[in-house]
């Protein structure tokens, strides 16, 4: 009998709805019946903002990330509140943990860069449970879809499922990462900052004013270390709140300017976002079928 790969989905963040989880199970089953999910407990427990205490999140984080009997670890949505466990729980990782996949994106990159940084070959943005509640894109996939997305790579490293440039310099020896904008520019200068030389840099937003979009993108580009990335792309910026008065520029202005300003070549959009059509993106040299 084959060996079923097992996920373990935990809540670093803010808390997963119950019917949420059930619904996620359910298509795995029916879409990916070698695929194993075990949503831990502590994804539905509640401490106002966040989904259990530091010290709770922190431990289910580590009792999935350092139990061999686990494939992936899979963060089971954004919010707040990864940060507030990284220096608690990061040294305590086993061999074990070094072994396993991380799928994950939006504040769940404060622990991505963290594992990254510390030499971790299993690291990847990409959807999240969590994403099953989305409404349909401008390609009318709906939430459903991305979490399929995910699914396959977790399974089987799909290429289909990875972001198109990717995809296409999977062969070639390049090396990558993505964040969210504001929290990848609240992770520099600090201990889970990582080595991105080489690297070609995406970076997404959600709900953020043009102004802060550009705050950001001047903190990031100054940063020397991100001066030696490859290149950087933009991803979808989406819900951006109106600026009073009109900040005047785009997001991609406001990307070519920065990116000017510090020497780092501009390679264009990349298709990561906070929506359905959210792609994968291995951390460093890609890992595929």
């Amino acid at each position: 009998m084959t060996r079923k790969i097992r996920v373990g989905i935990v809540a670093t963040a803010s808390r997963l709805d119950r019917s949420t989880a059930d619904r996620v199970v359910a298509l795995a089953a029916r879409h990916f019946p070698a695929v194993e999910l075990a949503v831990h407990p502590q994804c539905h427990l509640s401490a106002g903002h966040f989904a259990g205490d530091d010290a709770a999140r922190a431990a289910a984080f580590l009792e999935i990330a350092n139990d061999p009997a686990f494939d992936a670890l899979w963060f089971a949505r954004g919010g707040y509140g990864s940060g507030r466990i990284a220096e608690r729980a990061l040294p305590q990782l086993s061999e074990a943990a070094r072994a396993k996949t991380y799928l994950g994106y939006s504040d769940a990159g404060v622990l991505l860069a963290g594992l990254y940084a510390r030499g971790f070959p299993g690291v990847a943005h990409g959807p999240m449970p969590s994403d099953i509640n989305r409404e349909g894109d401008i390609n009318r996939e709906g939430g459903e879809a991305a979490v399929l997305r995910a699914l396959s790579y977790l399974a089987g490293r799909a290429t289909d499922a990875l972001e198109p440039s990717v995809a296409g310099g999977a062969t070639g020896g390049a090396k990558y990462a993505a964040f969210n904008l504001t929290t990848f520019s609240q992770l520099i200068g600090t201990p889970w900052q990582p080595d991105l030389a080489g690297h070609v840099l995406m970076l997404e937003e959600v709900s953020e004013y043009m102004y802060r979009i550009d705050r950001s993108l001047f903190h990031i580009t100054s940063n020397p270390g991100i001066r030696r990335v490859a290149g950087i792309r933009l991803g979808r910026c989406s819900a951006i709140p109106p600026n009073d008065p009109d900040f005047g520029q785009t997001e991609e202005q406001i990307a070519r300017h920065w990116c000017a300003a510090a020497g780092i070549p501009y390679l264009g959009r990349a298709d990561i976002g906070h929506d359905a059509g959210n792609k994968v993106v291995p951390f460093g040299a890609p890992r595929i079928a």
